[in-house]
């Protein structure tokens, strides 16, 4: 392992890999923002069903 980082310079390594990595993670945020699907901005469109909820649960008979 140690002649890998013979090799490269750790510095340079690691620089590069967390900027790949940053990258990455904004550009899978951006395909999900443009999804309509996953879009948690603007949530306009997907709305719970209201008629499902209750306040209370359904009472229970105790015998």
């Amino acid at each position: 392992m140690h002649r890998i980082w013979q090799m490269f310079d750790p510095r340079r390594t690691l620089m590069a890999l967390f900027v790949f990595l940053f990258v990455l993670a904004l550009v899978i945020h951006f395909i999900l923002l443009t999804s309509p699907g996953y879009n948690w901005v603007s949530n306009s469109t997907v709305q719970a069903p209201v008629s499902q909820m209750s306040a209370m649960p359904a009472s229970r008979t105790v015998n």
